[in-house]
């Protein structure tokens, strides 16, 4: 259970990625749950990505908060509640700052990091269980991003601006290194929705990079749908496991930017 919640919430915090959209007011909350042949599929978590703006550095800045987090339910079993936060300059859109706070059963990490854009540079610091922190500087490229700033990559982008069948890589940067995934789009598709009812959505197979490099018939895809609109809302997305799949799909929206016309009524 704790490698499928730290798997889904990674990737749902990673893998929605050209452009930033940022809208102060935004609010999405995800569910994730977990199937097997011989197993319900049943809600074990949450995941609420909330954007707002706020002063930082004495500046206007946007901030966004990810977090995931054990349904009620299940708490007694493993108790997981991660946070992330991000400040954003309205000016260029890019992260000035970064900072986690995971909390997962008795296992606690803690780590921030600071963007030097105009040296191409990010500063991380981190540290697991109460240990003395970690510190290390890395070289960065315009694709650079922690996973919050991934989850709003390609928000911008058009379906136009993909070629079926086409692939791209993006950068996360990690604590102590950066982590490449790879993508290729698949089309237009619609998607159903738990509770929600169908979307037109642009489908896609995601990876992370491996020292072997990528592979996408190896079983390690994971599969994203994305909004057919101008909001570009991560929809869902889905994993296989080794016993069963897991899943992470849109439960609730509000405060989105433009119309969310890719709803079919």
């Amino acid at each position: 259970m704790k490698r499928i919640l730290i798997t889904l919430f990674s990737t749902l915090f990673a893998l929605t990625a050209s452009a930033q959209l940022y809208h102060p007011g935004e609010k999405l909350e995800y569910r994730v749950s977990y199937r097997a042949k011989y197993f319900p599929n049943t809600e074990i978590g949450s995941v609420e990505v909330v954007t707002d703006e706020v002063s930082y550095n004495d500046a206007p800045h946007y901030r966004v908060v990810g977090v995931g987090r054990t349904l009620p339910t299940y708490r007694w079993f493993f108790n997981m509640e991660d946070t992330y936060t991000i400040h954003i300059d309205p000016a260029t859109q890019r992260t000035v700052h970064f900072a986690s706070d995971l909390k997962e059963g008795s296992y606690t990490f803690e780590s921030t990091y600071r963007y030097d854009w105009d040296q191409m540079l990010v500063h991380s610091r981190w540290s697991s269980r109460k240990r003395p922190f970690k510190e290390l500087t890395q070289p960065l490229t315009e694709r650079s991003m922690d996973a919050i700033s991934l989850f709003f990559n390609m928000r911008t982008a058009s379906a136009d601006d993909f070629t079926e069948g086409g692939t791209g890589t993006l950068e996360m940067v990690l604590e102590d290194t950066v982590r490449h995934i790879q993508y290729r789009y698949l089309g237009r598709e619609v998607k159903k929705i738990r509770n929600q009812g169908k979307f037109r959505a642009l489908k896609f197979e995601c990876q992370l990079g491996t020292t072997e490099g990528f592979s996408f018939t190896d079983g390690t895809v994971f599969t994203l749908w994305i909004s057919d609109d101008r909001n570009k809302i991560p929809l869902s997305i889905e994993s296989p496991v080794r016993i069963g799949s897991i899943q992470a799909y849109i439960y609730d929206f509000e405060g989105l930017k433009y119309p969310l016309e890719s709803l079919i009524k």
